[in-house]
């Protein structure tokens, strides 16, 4: 998407993309098939031949260009269909953990939405085998560490959230990464309220509620993920900006927003860079988070999105670190992880800065 990137703006440009790709960095919104490369796509899609997906690198670039969010699901669900084994699993997982490790993600939450695989037949305990595997070798080999948000697929109905809600609170099931649980896919026709049950059983098993909400529908949609599902984050809440009292509540009481610049533009959710509400969450007070989202899928990564940020907000290094701390305190990261990454932030800055 053209209109997604930062152009080119000579030296200082330059020295603000460096520094961003040497920031330590959390990413709290990025979803598990999502994040799939091109060629992790393309690797999939020559295994399993009879999928609409092609197989070609370049051919993919025009297939992940959407023309609206329906478009970009029905999209996103083809992809999805290439994960048909704890094989599939475990590499895409794996190679997630690379691409995050190569833009010094030192710990990331991923979105996983195992309803997909499990109604495609991959048995449940290989699943979560899989993404265990994959996670253990993660750390060891790349130093990333990863944890899972199980999310609801929203278009799929309750029948997946009771499939979703099993998966995440049967302690004989629930992976050892599993610190969250999250509600997905289209917002129109999908309330939040009837998903209730469903994150109160999550709630009380312990996890955290971190639903999608306000992407491509009002402000009263973040008013239910917050007031039905007892949102502790939001994925997305683009549309809060047109809501000064959800804006001051969500200040007030420190509810970080998971913004996902190129993405919003990607799904035509917001129309334009310029446009887009991020000056707004921040005039109001809004702890933000930057995040990719679907990157692969969006043309961008996260570094791209702290440059995206940086020009929105007028970012210099010292901003551009402080967003990145803000995504390690809205983390679910234990205190001594988020001090331990925090530091380092405070570290790197210092360097860079000290030339």
């Amino acid at each position: 998407m053209t209109d997604s990137s930062v152009p080119a703006a000579g030296t200082a440009d330059r020295d603000l993309r460096a520094f961003i790709a040497g920031l330590p960095k959390a990413e709290l919104h990025v979803h598990h098939v999502g994040s799939a490369s091109p060629r992790i796509v393309s690797e999939l899609a020559a295994r399993h031949r009879d999928s609409k997906v092609p197989s070609d690198p370049e051919a993919l670039a025009e297939y992940f260009t959407f023309t609206d969010f329906a478009h970009f699901i029905e999209v996103y669900l083809s992809v999805v269909d290439l994960i048909r084994t704890p094989e599939d699993v475990r590499l895409l997982t794996y190679e997630v953990a690379r691409d995050l490790a190569r833009q010094q993600v030192r710990y990331a939450e991923l979105t996983i939405t195992p309803y997909s695989s499990t109604r495609r037949g991959i048995d449940e305990r290989a699943f979560m085998a899989a993404i265990e595997d994959a996670r253990k070798a993660a750390e060891t080999d790349f130093g990333t560490a990863l944890r899972w948000c199980f999310d609801i697929p929203g278009e799929a109905g309750l029948e997946s959230a009771e499939e979703t809600a099993r998966l995440a609170t049967d302690d004989r099931i629930r992976p050892e990464g599993l610190v969250s649980f999250g509600l997905g896919g289209p917002e129109i026709g999908v309330p939040r309220p009837q998903f209730k049950p469903y994150f109160d059983r999550a709630i009380a098993a312990g996890l955290h509620s971190v639903p999608h909400a306000g992407e491509t529908t009002g402000p009263q949609t973040v008013w239910d993920a917050l007031g039905e599902l007892r949102a502790e984050r939001i994925g997305h809440g683009t549309s809060s900006a047109q809501d000064p009292l959800l804006l001051a509540h969500l200040a007030e009481r420190r509810i970080p927003l998971e913004v996902c610049p190129t993405s919003n533009i990607a799904t035509r959710a917001v129309r334009s860079l310029d446009e887009h509400p991020l000056k707004e969450f921040a005039k109001a007070g809004v702890l933000i988070t930057i995040n990719s989202d679907d990157p692969p899928m969006f043309g961008t990564d996260l570094d791209n999105e702290y440059a995206v940020a940086a020009r929105l907000l007028d970012l210099d290094e010292r901003g551009l670190a402080d967003l990145a701390k803000n995504a390690v305190e809205a983390s679910f990261l234990d205190p001594a992880g988020k001090a331990r990454i925090g530091a380092e932030i405070d570290t790197y800055t210092s360097r860079w800065l000290a030339g």
